[in-house]
């Protein structure tokens, strides 16, 4: 009786033990800012130039940086709390941050990286790993695993990453968003906690590519040039093979998104393994053994081992020092790459430059001026506590889709291609060493024509019953304003031009297009769907104020006052009109 006393209370015991486990679990599940913040903060921007200056153009952004970024005050973790520990709060704010924020936009927080920003999968040892807002049961992706979890929870516009190896590429390719590794050299890495010299970049995330684009204008200072379309666009059938996905449903979704846009002049297919082994002669004399695997690998992968290889070298010149007097306690599967003694001679490193110089080369002939390569991302994100991410197999099977751009020193942008077993996919374009501008540019209408694929293969089957122009054109309106709210503009604009083709005597469409094109800052476009919408309806107020703004942008303020006194007559009471106009006055009249 007193044994089945005892086996009851044990029981019990459990029981709790397991609610208990259970009520955590799901506290973690639903954290309020989804575990992407280490630290909540506040950098505002100056104020607003005044007319006819033209406004910052990050006005009205707002932005979150990895914990590698050092901001004057704040300790820079690395994803580390005995580095957190053992470091001083920096006394300057790092050049990027300041150049952001000097651009109009606002820092509200640090975010999570992974352990010394070493790893691939977004997990960490001594923090909660963020969780996956596309997909809670699978893992963000590393290093910059916070900054993207920021971005793909819309708690901020765009993030800071550094990409080292995908760094930001897999955390936007498995969070289902964008993400962009610049030229290597291009952006200033002062300030920001080195993790290998020759293959670090400042990267950074966003949800719509225009943000993307107006970020990357102000971080890379590019100066004005009219945008130009690719002639040259090669898709890596050997890389999709890599891919869990099926190859053929991603390339015939880039193919017919080029043939639309581009025509099929230009665009084809390439083994790049192949080229790799013929233009790269470096890489296939290189001896070092590999860190995963026997026997000779493919160019592919043994590009993955000599990157993995550098990294760790660069990255032990940099820290061993701090690692051996401070002796932190490190995540398991990030202290397993960093071991005692690793194999690389001089001649070794001497070796790994060769391959580095030969391959940007391979890729600049490959892609010269007007030439895009199409390759995957990342494959599908794993599951959250997934034992794969330990092996040193799932480090070097990520490094296959990523070492091109690190090693060649290439920029490379992520975008987002639907799902695949409720997980995100994730499509890459990259261009030569210098040609950020142009793969800017050449993102926003492919991003808009991809979606437009997506959206059609997600589309369920027609019914038998007959749908007017008309409402098909109010349907494209309304996924045209819910793209709009959720700061999609891209999306939202060719949502519109669908609603237009359908029914072009609609000025609600013209004017609703000119609104997002005032957000991605084309005034041109704005004022001239404006003036469709106002010849359509004399009495579109919207119009009048869209319209308006977009002259006052352009400089041309005598029109624009115009336009915001004619919305006075329609609207006497409208506070936006009379206020803008007094402004206006104050400086023209």
């Amino acid at each position: 009786m007193a044994s089945s006393s005892a086996n009851l209370w044990v029981l019990l015991g459990l029981g709790i033990a397991g609610i208990l486990f259970m009520t955590k679990k799901l506290k973690r599940a639903v954290k309020a800012d989804f575990g992407a913040f280490m630290e909540r903060l506040q950098l505002l921007p100056p104020p607003q130039p005044a007319p006819p200056k033209a406004p910052h153009p990050l006005t009205g952004l707002s932005f979150a940086v990895s914990d590698v970024f050092n901001i004057e005050g704040h300790v820079t973790g690395f994803g580390n709390p005995d580095w957190s520990m053992t470091h001083e709060a920096a006394t300057r704010t790092c050049p990027v941050v300041a150049l952001l924020v000097d651009g109009g936009a606002t820092c509200v927080g640090k975010t999570v990286v992974d352990d010394m920003a070493l790893g691939v999968s977004g997990e960490n040892v001594h923090y909660e790993a963020p969780t996956n807002p596309a997909s809670p049961a699978r893992m963000p992706g590393g290093a910059s695993s916070g900054a993207a979890v920021a971005v793909a929870a819309k708690f901020t516009d765009f993030s800071l990453g550094i990409d080292t190896d995908g760094g930001v590429r897999v955390p936007a390719g498995y969070c289902g968003i964008l993400g962009f590794r610049p030229s290597y050299g291009t952006v200033s890495l002062s300030g920001v906690v080195p993790v290998s010299g020759s293959l670090d970049t400042v990267g950074w995330f966003a949800k719509d590519p225009s943000v993307l684009r107006r970020v990357g204008h102000v971080l890379l200072q590019l100066p004005y040039a009219a945008p130009r379309n690719p002639r040259n666009i090669v898709i890596a059938d050997d890389f999709f093979q890599l891919s869990k996905v099926s190859a053929e449903r991603i390339t015939q979704a880039v193919t017919k998104s080029i043939e639309k846009l581009y025509g099929r002049q230009g665009l084809r297919h390439e083994k790049l393994s192949d080229y790799i082994s013929l233009k790269v002669p470096s890489l296939n004399s290189f001896n070092v053994k590999q860190l995963n695997g026997e026997g000779r690998a493919s160019p592919i992968r043994l590009l993955a081992n000599v990157m993995q290889m550098l990294k760790r070298h660069e990255f032990r010149q940099n820290h061993i020092e701090w690692i051996n007097s401070a002796k932190p306690t490190l995540d398991p599967v990030i202290s397993a790459q960093i071991p005692e003694v690793l194999d690389l001679t001089d001649a070794d490193i001497e070796q790994c430059n060769a391959i580095r110089t030969e391959l940007r080369s391979a890729i600049n002939a490959l892609l010269k001026d007007d030439g895009v390569l199409v390759v995957p991302t990342c494959d599908l994100p794993p599951k959250c506590g997934a034992k794969e991410i330990a092996s040193e197999e799932f480090v070097i099977q990520t490094s296959c889709f990523t070492s091109l751009a690190s090693m060649s020193g290439c920029c490379q942008v992520a975008l987002p291609l639907g799902v695949h077993e409720k997980c995100p996919i994730s499509l890459s374009l990259l261009a030569r060493h210098g040609g950020d501008r142009f793969l800017l540019d050449t993102l926003q209408p492919i991003y808009a024509s991809l979606q437009e694929q997506v959206d059609t293969a997600e589309k369920p089957k027609p019914s038998s019953k007959v749908v007017t122009p008309e409402t098909s054109a109010e349907m494209a309106k309304e996924k045209g304003n819910q793209a709009f709210k959720d700061k999609q503009w891209q999306r939202a604009v060719g949502f519109y031009t669908e609603a237009i083709k359908l029914n072009g005597s609609n000025a609600t469409y013209y004017s609703n297009r000119a609104a997002a094109y005032l957000e991605m800052g084309s005034f041109l476009q704005a004022e001239t769907d404006c003036t469709q919408a106002i010849d359509l309806d004399k009495k579109s107020v919207k119009a009048y104020l869209r319209r308006g703004t977009s002259r006052e942008m352009l400089g041309f303020y005598k029109d624009a006052m115009e336009d915001f006194r004619y919305a006075l007559v329609l609207e006497p009471n409208n506070k936006r009109a009379a206020q803008t106009l007094d402004r206006l006055k104050k400086y023209f009249l």
